[in-house]
């Protein structure tokens, strides 16, 4: 029996909410483990996407792939997908109702999926999720909360290929990304569960020494009249110290 994410992506393998159904040769749903405590949102398919119905073979794939291995993990133990399923003629950018036609498969996605963090690769996807106007350089270099989880934005792996070689003012953008993939490693690391403590030994009581053979144990000592403890009545009491939770 298909899992309920298996579910979502045959159904919208034929989905025709928008105009991009017209041009697509196929949806481009999402690829990796579907339990993954990372997952990864792009813009939308490219020509090699858009052949394989894979998300992220291309060569922004392989830069992905790239990153990835740098902070110790692999292809499969994420999740990626994008804001949009279909391809944009001439991967254009995605229109507003194309992103709004195509939010349901993402938010789908994001609940079944179920990840601690997401990043968002490049401006659609941030400005989407974030539900912002800013830009990714803007919103870049921190993190955000997003749905009980934590939500990091770094640049789009098309954008950093296409700006290397050229000069820039700070960190290129493949620069950006590496230090942004530290960051995730450190958000990763924050977020895995911490192993359960050992139970404390239980301490065995010392022995008790028996008295020598021929020995008399010692008398118990009689009260002498008038020496007996006071004992002060339970309602006229009162505490030595108090204690307080911090």
């Amino acid at each position: 029996m298909p899992s309920e994410l298996e579910a979502v992506a045959v159904e919208a393998a034929t989905c025709t909410r928008c105009r991009l159904h017209e041009s697509r040769t196929q949806v481009v749903f999402g690829q990796g483990d579907p339990a993954a405590d990372l997952m990864f949102v792009g813009e939308a398919p490219g020509f090699h996407e858009d052949r394989q119905g894979l998300p992220f073979v291309g060569p922004s794939g392989q830069l992905l792939n790239r990153l990835l291995g740098g902070i110790g993990l692999r292809r499969e133990d994420v999740y990626i997908c994008n804001v949009v399923k279909s391809r944009p003629p001439g991967n254009r950018d995605p229109q507003p109702d194309e992103i709004a036609a195509c939010r349901p498969w993402l938010d789908a996605q994001i609940r079944l999926v179920d990840p601690k963090v997401v990043v968002t690769l490049g401006n659609f996807a941030a400005k989407t999720l974030l539900e912002t106007t800013a830009g990714i350089t803007r919103l870049r270099g921190r993190t955000y909360p997003f749905q009980g989880r934590m939500l990091l934005p770094t640049f789009h792996p098309a954008a950093a290929l296409h700006a290397q070689g050229r000069r820039t003012a700070g960190p290129s953008p493949l620069q950006a990304m590496e230090d942004d993939f530290q960051v995730l490693a450190d958000l990763l690391a924050a977020q895995a569960p911490r192993p359960a403590p050992e139970p404390a030994s239980v301490a065995e009581p010392p022995p008790v020494a028996e008295p020598a053979r021929g020995s008399e144990p010692a008398p118990v000592a009689e009260p002498v009249p008038g020496s007996e403890p006071v004992v002060v009545p339970a309602d006229e009491r009162g505490e030595s110290e108090q204690l307080g939770l911090f």
